[in-house]
């Protein structure tokens, strides 16, 4: 059974760094293309950046310069450095994995607010 966990989010002030992380288990981040997500109030689930099974990237134009995708294998573990962080960067941060279908992570809050 795959497991995809987030953890890290939480309340940050504008400029601010956070990191979050997307435990999976079940299955080899390493055989996936994964990404995380985001969903804001009243607004659609919009993709924020990917990483391939090959370790290539694509950041949303709105996250660029200031968020990074990384990996460790090893881990089974995916992560979200932002930096630089924006009220408008406030939402739920989802991990996404595929393996034959996807699976979604059940969502870590970020809120960035003075």
């Amino acid at each position: 059974q795959v497991q995809l966990v987030e953890s890290g989010g939480g309340l940050v002030q504008p400029g601010g760094s956070l990191r979050l992380s997307c435990a999976a288990s079940g299955r080899p981040i390493s055989f996936s293309n994964m990404g995380w997500y985001r969903q804001a109030p009243g607004k659609q689930r919009e993709l924020v950046a990917a990483i391939s099974s090959g370790g290539s990237t694509n950041y949303a134009d709105s996250v660029k310069d200031r968020f990074t995708i990384s990996k460790d294998n090893a881990k089974n573990t995916m992560y979200l450095q932002m930096n630089s962080l924006k009220p408008e960067d406030t939402a739920v941060y989802y991990c996404r994995g595929y393996w034959l279908r996807d699976y979604w992570g059940q969502g870590t809050q970020v809120t960035v607010s003075s």
